[in-house]
């Protein structure tokens, strides 16, 4: 059996790569609190599979992905990216829905959160952390919420942003005042001694579009049986239930 595999490998080198196959998998910043958790359960049942993960904002990997980087899978932070590599042939599956965001707002610092955004205008909060707007879908449901609360105009000189939600809750934590983040992050271990109400609070799902996020199959993943294995696995049950338990919506 060996030296069948030895002389495999010497007719094509490529066999080992086929072996153990690696998915590279483009990943919206604030999913990356919890795809330990989703990949751990997905080499349950593909022990063999690596997935290795690409972490940033949806605007960014999208720019990436167009610009030849070979990653297979498109996790985005909402619909508008993936349907864009869609429409210009980049992506080899629709775009779907595989979970449903959710926006918070987080201070290290214990805080009154009973006048909910209107606390922002509090002087004492002097730096609002904010994801970019432009490639941060989670930083433009924050525009949106601020917009709609009719904050924004007086709290718009606080704002310092972002280039991620993972970028911005880093400012969040060590930086600023307070910062709009995923509230998924809040489910990592490193965030569980902030409590809500004290440290964080939701914002309210009625002042922000709903931030329903998408992933594709990239062309780069053509005949890849092992990404579509990992694609089909995060719009599985299994995957669903992990989502909500930090802080999704169900689909």
């Amino acid at each position: 059996m060996i030296k069948k595999l030895l002389l495999l490998l010497l007719i094509n080198p490529f066999n080992l790569s086929l072996m153990a196959e690696t998915i590279n998998l483009a990943l919206s910043a604030n999913v990356s609190y919890a795809i330990a958790t989703l990949t751990k359960e997905f080499n349950k049942l593909h022990p063999d599979v690596k997935v290795k993960v690409i972490v940033g904002s949806s605007g960014k990997l999208t720019a990436q992905i167009k610009n030849g980087a070979p990653y297979d899978i498109f996790m985005s932070a909402n619909m508008k990216y993936p349907e864009a590599l869609y429409a210009d042939s980049m992506a080899i599956t629709k775009p779907l829905v595989y979970t449903e965001g959710s926006l918070a707002y987080l201070s290290v610092k214990k805080r009154d959160f009973s006048k909910a955004l209107y606390m922002l205008e509090n002087d004492e909060i002097s730096k609002i952390a904010i994801a970019n707007p432009k490639t941060a879908p989670y930083g433009k449901a924050s525009f949106e919420a601020l917009r709609n609360a009719g904050v924004l105009d007086k709290v718009k000189e606080k704002i310092v942003y972002g280039e991620s939600a993972a970028q911005t809750l880093s400012y969040t934590i060590s930086a600023v005042d307070i910062g709009f983040i995923a509230k998924s992050s809040l489910y990592s271990p490193k965030l569980k001694q902030f409590k809500e109400g004290e440290n964080w609070s939701e914002v309210d799902a009625k002042l922000y579009t709903p931030i329903k996020q998408g992933i594709v199959l990239l062309s780069h993943a053509k005949g890849n049986q092992d990404a579509q294995a990992f694609y089909e696995f995060i719009l599985s049950e299994k995957a669903q239930e992990i989502f909500v338990s930090y802080g999704y919506k169900i689909k």
